[in-house]
């Protein structure tokens, strides 16, 4: 009698809710910093964040035991939480300083560079196709800031460098892959984020109010359920379902903009995202054909 490993079960439906109720968490955790964090430094926010996410992680630390973690894979996980640490303190500095969509649709590029760097550091293949694709989002970017026809504020130029970092945490992360297990990465970033984050804080620390505490404890609990809720969605579908639904992200996003801050509508915000979006879904859908051909020569 012969067995077979089990397929699994992809449920498109169910990936696309989940992944609408993680843009929705995510918006809300952008909503919470602009409004809760105005008076904090970036730094003491972004650190208050972790510290108290930390709480709702403890479930991990069993699993981070007994992963028997070599100190290449520790050094590796600490060098990725300082990129990631300076990458969370400029998305909170940023947050603070532009709008709510704008900030959105910025943080859209992380994945191409994740694309560009994944061919320069990795050596994977970056075809023509892929290059038009990083190219167009490139004039994306630009439609959003829209440089020499208006005053760029520091907020701008932090999300631009928010992205590169992210961009390199997750390549980081892909060291990773097959290494360790999803909830080991994502308990050492928050692990290493809060002590990365500890003396930069420490350095601009200011007595915080009962209510910015309060704050950064929901923005730790919308954070969590966020990333939480991703990992179902990709669980449940595959990422070519899942990844577009992300860019809901930047409705939610103008119109919470709109309704809880006074924020106008953007249309050239808006076209410069749908530009990126476009991108992003390309470059989405090419790998994921790429990967299903991979799989179908090597079952020859």
């Amino acid at each position: 009698m012969t067995t077979t490993s089990a397929l699994p079960i992809h449920r498109p439906g169910l990936g696309i809710f989940w992944m609408l109720v993680t843009g929705v968490l995510f918006v809300a955790v952008t909503a919470l910093v602009k409004h809760g964090a105005q008076d904090l430094p970036a730094a003491q926010s972004a650190f208050m964040r972790y510290a108290i996410g930390l709480v709702f992680l403890a479930p991990l630390i069993k699993p981070i035991r007994a992963a028997g973690l070599s100190r290449r894979q520790v050094v590796l996980f600490g060098w990725r939480g300082v990129a990631h640490s300076i990458g969370v303190i400029l998305w909170f500095f940023a947050m603070t300083r532009i709008t709510v969509a704008e900030v959105t649709a910025m943080n859209y590029m992380a994945p191409i560079y994740i694309t560009f760097g994944a061919a320069l550091f990795l050596g994977e293949t970056l075809a023509v196709r892929r290059i038009l694709a990083i190219g167009l989002a490139f004039v994306g970017a630009l439609i959003i800031l829209r440089p020499g026809f208006r005053e760029l504020s520091p907020g701008h130029f932090a999300m631009l460098a928010t992205a590169v970092l992210f961009a390199i945490s997750y390549l980081m992360a892909k060291q990773f892959s097959g290494q360790v297990s999803a909830s080991v990465v994502v308990g050492m970033l928050s692990i290493f984020c809060t002590i990365g984050l500890a003396p930069f804080a420490f350095a601009v620390w200011q007595t915080p109010t009962m209510a910015e505490v309060g704050w950064m404890a929901l923005v730790a609990l919308f954070a969590t359920a966020g990333h939480y809720t991703m990992t179902l969605a990709f669980a449940a579908a595959p990422v070519t379902v899942t990844q577009p639904v992300t860019y809901l992200q930047l409705i939610w996003a103008t119109l919470l903009g709109l309704w809880a801050f006074g924020e106008p509508v953007d249309g050239w915000v808006l076209l410069g995202g749908l530009i990126i979006m476009t991108s992003v879904t390309f470059i989405t859908i090419r790998e994921a054909m790429l990967k299903r051909r991979r799989e179908a020569a090597s079952t020859l």
